[in-house]
């Protein structure tokens, strides 16, 4: 039996990064879900929420010229 029947799973922009320098790594995500999915296998129910402050800044900073890592 689970320690917990709902759980909310905060993942920050950088974590969908996986060892790519920027953006999203497609197997970084398969990875991520397929461990969900193990969770709610077990009867959790499981809400994520993604940040997307650095994905936003990153973005916004390099059309301004700033370098991503600083933005």
């Amino acid at each position: 039996m689970p320690a917990y029947k709902r759980v909310l799973l905060k993942l920050s922009g950088e974590a969908l990064m996986g060892d790519d320098a920027f953006g999203i790594n497609r197997a970084t995500i398969e990875g991520m879900v397929n461990d969900i999915a193990e969770i709610v296998k077990l009867g959790v129910q499981v809400a994520v929420v993604i940040g997307g402050g650095n994905i936003f800044r990153g973005v916004a900073g390099g059309a301004a010229g700033m370098d991503r890592a600083t933005a």
